[in-house]
This record gives structure tokens, C-alpha cells and sequence, in this order.
């Protein structure tokens, strides 16, 4: 057999070997809560309530685990208004969650409520549109192809499981899909686009986003109808 010493089975919540928290059954369960905390916050931020859940599984006494949580959150090591501050900017940035969603994850992690809705609450509508357009172009440029009505609807799916409503789907994708058309060459023989000039402004000002797009549009316009005049 090897000379090398076994390593201990056991997660993160197992006590450290030769410290109170390892004297069972005879250990102080408050040094057994603290053991859980510090190895749960070492490996990764958590909510009070998780760590809560993680020093049951230890058989800490509830009036015990509260008092550790409590002296934690005094001194910062346990803060839910940061925690779920920070995931929202990095699950928002990184997945491009809309705030329901994020309100949903926040309280599966026992987030509170309130807390939850403050956090989400970083992101406004503007915020929210720009992340579900992102998102579908980043969707159809490995989509170019599909059927439309099929594409939009796996769009309409993708921005559904990410939180979005639908007003703000249907919008994102006119948007992104718009991009498409304004990118394709106008055939020299195509007909003009059915807008008049006097509704351009009106047009315009209806969807910001599409700007750019529409002002191709009603250059076209204007110049083939000077040249129809």
C-alpha cells in the first residue's frame, strides 16, 4: 500500500480535523455553525438563509445557527442586500436575465422579497430592451436562414425563459430582425416603401431603436419620388 495518507471524506460543511468543531458528539454547536459559515463563505458568496439551511444539515440548533448568522451579518461576512445586488449585475451581464427572472433566483436562494425587488430594480425598461435585442442578434446570427415565423418564434421561446414579458420580446425582436433587413441590398427594379413622407417623422419617433434603419428608408423615398415628380 501507499505511504499517502487518505484525505477525510466529507463537503464543505465537514469540520476542520483537531479543532472543537471536530470533537464530536461532545462539540459546542456553536463552533460547529461558525466551521460551517467560514467553509461555505470561503468557497463562495451565500445568503443567510443558505447558510441557515447548510448548519441544519449539521443538526445545529436553530437558536444557535441564528445567533452565528447574526454576529456574521454584524460584522459584513453575511450581507443579502450585496449578495443579491451583485447577482443581478453579473447574472444580468453574463445571461442576460430580465428582472423577473432574477427576482425568481434571488428567492430561491432566500433572498427576501423586498430585498429581491430592490435589487432587480437596478435595471430599468431601457436596460432590460437592450439586453433582450442583444440577445437576438446574438441568437440569429447562427439563425440567418430559418423560416421567419419560425425564428421568431424561437426568439419569443429564448427571451420567454430568460423573464422577459412579451411586449418587450416583440419589440427586441422587430428591432434585431430589422437589422436584417436594413443589412440586404434593395433590388435596383424594387418598388418604394409603402410610407409616405408626410407620416415620417410620426414613423420615426414610433420606434427609437430602428432609427438608423428607418432614415435609409425615407431617403429612398424621398429620392424616388423626386424623381417620380
Amino acid at each position: 500500500m501507499s505511504g499517502r495518507r487518505r484525505r477525510p471524506r466529507g463537503g464543505h460543511d465537514q469540520p476542520v480535523p483537531g479543532t472543537g468543531a471536530d470533537r464530536t458528539p461532545d462539540a459546542d454547536p456553536a463552533v460547529i455553525a461558525r466551521s460551517v459559515a467560514l467553509r461555505q463563505l470561503t468557497a463562495a458568496p451565500r445568503t443567510r438563509a443558505q447558510l441557515a439551511e447548510a448548519m441544519a444539515r449539521r443538526n445545529v440548533p436553530d437558536e444557535v445557527a441564528e445567533e452565528v448568522l447574526e454576529r456574521f451579518e454584524a460584522v459584513g461576512l453575511v450581507d443579502d442586500a450585496e449578495y443579491a445586488r451583485m447577482w443581478v449585475e453579473s447574472r444580468h451581464s453574463g445571461r442576460g436575465l430580465a428582472r423577473r427572472a432574477l427576482e425568481h433566483e434571488l428567492r430561491m436562494r432566500g433572498v427576501d422579497p423586498v430585498l429581491a425587488r430592490e435589487a432587480a430594480g437596478q435595471l430599468d425598461d431601457d436596460a432590460e430592451l437592450a439586453a433582450a435585442i442583444q440577445l437576438c442578434r446574438r441568437r440569429l446570427r447562427a439563425s440567418s436562414t430559418e423560416d421567419a415565423a419560425r425564428r421568431d418564434r424561437r426568439l419569443l421561446g429564448m427571451l420567454a425563459r430568460k423573464g422577459y414579458g412579451a411586449a418587450v420580446a416583440r419589440r427586441a425582436i422587430r428591432v434585431a430582425t430589422a437589422d436584417l433587413t436594413c443589412a440586404e441590398p434593395e433590388p435596383a427594379d424594387a418598388e418604394p416603401d409603402p410610407i409616405e413622407l408626410d407620416d415620417a417623422e410620426s414613423w420615426l419617433a414610433a420606434d427609437e431603436p430602428n432609427r438608423a434603419c428607418r432614415d435609409q428608408r425615407v431617403a429612398r423615398v424621398t429620392t424616388r419620388q423626386g424623381q417620380d415628380s
